[in-house]
């Protein structure tokens, strides 16, 4: 079992699948992307809410894709060893769709007719799950410092502030929705452990 909890099999599942997606859009043309953008029109003038997750599949070329899921798959493997397949999946998807969310709101105060695609917000949560983590789990983990993550969540951000077509609202929405509910996690974790260490 604890071998098996080793294994990245959540990380490397969400590759999977949305490099299948990226070669589904390739074939398709603008079928997926029309159907699955994150616009204001869609989610809101059409009600399809099912854009606010589908938009996390979609990726706008190789390089997009290619960098996201790079990142996906060695950050989500780090995480996944310390916390486990499931609360990674959960995680993964509620700073997605929590980055989605804000971008959205950003979208309709600007009146911003422009669509976004993109698993970054969800991996900007993972960041914020491991800020959570090495700010309070309480554990060391192997070459992650409070100041590194930092460090490193500062010039991702950076980096999309100083480059053009980036959806910055998504990465602020997923990295805050990640630290929080990693930050619950490790809290309840803890109090767990010293209950567990009362009993014991």
């Amino acid at each position: 079992m604890n071998r098996l909890k080793q294994i990245p099999l959540i990380s490397g599942v969400l590759v999977l699948i949305n490099i299948f997606v990226f070669l589904a859009c390739v074939c398709s043309g603008n079928i997926l992307y029309d159907r699955g953008m994150l616009t204001i029109r869609g989610v809101v003038g059409q009600k399809e809410y099912g854009r606010i997750l589908w938009a996390m599949f979609l990726h706008s070329g190789i390089s997009h894709i290619f960098n996201n899921m790079l990142i996906l798959f060695f950050l989500g493997a780090m995480i996944e060893k310390e916390i486990g397949h499931i609360r990674l999946c959960l995680l993964y998807f509620l700073s997605g769709i929590a980055g989605n969310l804000l971008s959205l709101y950003v979208k309709i105060l600007n009146s911003d007719p422009l669509g976004t695609v993109g698993a970054s917000g969800a991996i900007f949560g993972l960041d914020g799950v491991l800020l959570s983590l090495a700010l309070f789990s309480g554990r060391s983990t192997e070459n992650v410092t409070t100041t590194r993550v930092l460090l490193m969540i500062f010039l991702s951000l950076y980096s999309g502030y100083t480059s053009g077509n980036i959806d910055n609202a998504a990465h602020i929405g997923g990295l805050l929705a990640g630290f929080a509910a990693g930050s619950i996690m490790c809290f309840f974790q803890r109090k767990r452990n010293g209950s567990q260490e009362a009993s014991g």
